[in-house]
């Protein structure tokens, strides 16, 4: 998703997951909307939504019984709508133990697979 959100620090998850999103527009009315999880990481998410929100914009993402805080850092538009990069709040990190979407997936245990697969195969035709 470019240089700007791969600055974000830790693993990222990939995942796919329903979770609402909350925060006040430029009028400071209170919204709410569904979002998809992209992924997510202990600092940070990504959100796919059908609308922009401005950078900078506080919110709170809520799944199940719990919430993460955070300001949405970037909001660039792609094919299949926007996508939201999040900075979670100091206070605010995520843990599987605390949430873990119900889609979640590692990319470095499929790389990981993929490659002791090879290797396998490899041995087996020498």
């Amino acid at each position: 998703m470019g240089t700007t959100s791969d600055r974000r620090g830790g693993d990222r998850l990939l995942c796919a997951e329903l979770v609402q999103m909350i925060w006040h527009d430029e009028m400071g009315r209170e919204r709410r909307k569904i979002a998809n999880l992209e992924d997510i990481s202990l600092t940070g998410v990504c959100l796919q939504v059908e609308q922009p929100i401005p950078a900078g914009t506080a919110l709170a993402v809520q799944y199940g019984d719990g919430e993460l805080l955070g300001t949405i850092r970037y909001c660039r538009h792609q094919d299949t709508g926007y996508f939201l990069g999040v900075e979670l709040a100091e206070g605010s990190r995520w843990s599987s133990q605390h949430y873990k979407p119900e889609h979640l997936l590692d990319p470095k245990e499929l790389v990981e697979n993929a490659m002791s697969r090879h290797s396998a195969e490899k041995a087996r035709v020498s």
